[in-house]
């Protein structure tokens, strides 16, 4: 077998967000605040930067995640101008969309994975990302099929770093050359390929018009068979 390991991109390759609890979301904090609320970047970075309290990295643990996204949630309100129980609304919120069905499988998602384990893979999620990445996979009953969870929060380098390349292809004892790597954003797939991985963008609004990208994670099967 040419290759000996897979690894996987999480948001947007896996999984995807649950629109639903978006939706409720910024339903429940207009209400609340009684204007029309939506996240924005920016407006995301700002918490972001209130709730880390000036320490990088956010967090390092599960623990600390926690404790960022009550802040997080806090911060969110207060900036809104909701001034009314604010300590049991942030907890509604953080109970509600911190790691609570936030994110679903995309439809070919476990055929893909089954594959790969039944041919012996070994199989990693590489993500710019939280520690609460192998948690999530559990809550989504996939975390089985890995045997490496490589979130950018605690290597301290984000895709598409060497170092949390390299993070990942210490933790399952392969070489670049001998791995497989997949991920819905361009810059990331290319920045693995220029690793030495073989390397695909998926892009599933898109055509398959370059060797190096698929539209659906089911032509990674399709790939390793014609070898």
């Amino acid at each position: 077998m040419k290759y000996k390991a897979i690894f996987f991109d999480r948001d947007g390759t896996i999984t995807y967000f649950c629109k639903e609890k978006e939706i409720w979301r910024d339903n429940q904090i207009s209400k609340w605040s009684g204007e029309p609320f939506e996240l924005s970047y920016e407006k995301m970075m700002t918490l972001f930067n209130l709730a880390s309290k000036g320490k990088k990295p956010w967090y390092k643990t599960l623990e600390d995640e926690r404790n960022f996204f009550k802040r997080y949630y806090r911060y969110l309100l207060i900036e809104e101008g909701i001034e009314q129980d604010v300590e049991e609304r942030a907890e509604m919120l953080f109970n509600e969309l911190w790691c609570n069905g936030d994110r679903k499988l995309f439809p070919e998602t476990i055929e893909v994975l089954e594959y790969f384990k039944s041919k012996g893979y070994k199989m990693g999620v590489i993500s710019d990302t939280s520690p609460s990445l192998e948690y999530t996979l559990q809550q989504l009953g996939i975390a089985k099929y890995f045997t490496s969870f490589t979130a950018s929060s605690l290597v301290g380098a984000g895709k598409p770093s060497p170092i949390i390349f390299n993070a990942a292809l210490t933790a399952q004892g392969v070489t670049a050359e001998e791995s497989i790597y997949v991920d819905d954003y361009k810059p990331e797939a290319d920045g693995a390929r220029e690793q030495g991985f073989t390397s695909f963008w998926l892009d599933r609004d898109g055509s398959n018009d370059d060797k190096w990208k698929i539209t659906n994670l089911k032509q990674l099967i399709e790939f390793v068979e014609k070898i």
